[in-house]
């Protein structure tokens, strides 16, 4: 029981990083878009593509907290405290993005869209690094199950900053090729070719980051870097370096659609190599799976109810990427400076 409940952390896990870090870079692209007006256009696909699925891709995130703290409660335990500066920035950067996100197409001057893109743009940057050390955190070994305690140098590491740079620049490279398929069915040339672009360049410095980061961690974490280079773990690797090359190819060739299941398979692969390098050890060198596990009627309870939640919360998912996808859901696009620019001659004031 204690397995398929991983197994669950580690789907929700990956569903997170690929939706929600595909939002998260949307954020990252809306912050290095430019000025007002040369950024107008990039922010305004931006806004159209994040509007429909953007609160709901944060479900993922509270079905991986709830059977963590449910399954694996010393762990749990253990991790929020240890980690607990990095998670406080990342919800608080969570709130800050989704207010900001909301309010910013209802600002009533310039001014006021600058400061909650602002906001939005550079919490989007944070949320993800601050995930991504408690991550490097937790795989290095920098956890311990005994008296744990606040540590600075648990996530402020070289492990640690090298895997929360990777999940920066993995939710841009999602994004840049979401958002490339968002801008053709939008029928905006000009930015398919800006995201196309961004897609491949963004792919091609994940790629080499990655690289970076895997000697970081053979000189920082040696059991980690032995655990993916070695079994199933170099095998979830293979897997992601497959799948990213084959989506820059399908980028090049403009071929969308099928390029979000392969950058996806790329990012999922990632995530399940991290699991995999670890196992049998759920809190490297401190806890196995067996030990950090509740008792077996908690498990066996929760696996029912997390099996009949699932009945109702994959279709509904599935109903609303699929009204998303076909178009049925999209908002007219505008760019997001154009309700601030002045009226030119020839131009009639909208009512």
């Amino acid at each position: 029981m204690a397995e398929i409940c991983l197994g669950f952390i580690v789907l929700g896990l990956t569903a997170y990083g690929v939706l929600g870090g595909a939002d998260f870079g949307a954020g990252f692209w809306d912050l290095t878009a430019g000025g007002d007006r040369r950024g107008g256009r990039v922010r305004g696909l931006v806004q159209r593509s994040m509007s429909p699925v953007w609160e709901a891709n944060h479900v993922w995130l509270i079905f991986v907290l709830v059977i963590a703290w449910t399954a694996f409660p010393l762990a749990f335990g253990a991790i929020f405290t240890t980690l607990a500066v990095p998670l406080f920035l990342a919800a608080l950067g969570i709130i800050l993005r989704g207010t900001a996100f909301a309010l910013r197409g209802q600002a009533g001057t310039m001014r006021e869209a600058r400061l909650l893109g602002a906001t939005f743009a550079l919490s989007s940057v944070v949320v993800p690094f601050c995930f991504g050390t408690v991550l490097g955190g937790i795989a290095s070994g920098r956890v311990r199950a005994r008296d744990p305690a606040a540590d600075v140098d648990a996530w402020l590491n070289s492990t640690s900053i090298a895997i929360g740079v990777l999940a920066v620049l993995s939710g841009a490279y999602l994004a840049a090729v979401f958002l490339a398929g968002d801008a053709r069915r939008a029928e905006l040339p000009d930015l398919e070719r800006a995201f196309r672009a961004r897609a491949l360049g963004a792919g091609a410095v994940t790629g080499a980051a990655a690289m970076v980061a895997l000697l970081v961690v053979r000189s920082d974490a040696r059991p980690l870097f032995d655990g993916l280079t070695s079994g199933s773990g170099l095998a979830a690797i293979i897997v992601s370096a497959l799948a990213g090359i084959a989506t820059l190819a399908l980028v090049w060739t403009e071929r969308f659609d099928i390029a979000r299941g392969t950058a996806a398979l790329a990012v999922a692969a990632v995530i399940a190599g991290w699991v995999l390098a670890n196992e049998p050890d759920l809190l490297p060198g401190q806890l196995t799976i067996d030990a950090a596990a509740a008792a077996n009627a908690t498990l066996t309870a929760l696996v029912v109810s997390i099996g009949l939640g699932l009945v109702i919360l994959l279709p509904s998912l599935y109903y609303l990427y699929g009204l998303v996808l076909r178009g049925r859901l999209d908002q007219a696009y505008e760019p997001l400076d154009q309700r601030f620019r002045p009226l030119s001659a020839g131009d009639e004031e909208q009512p």
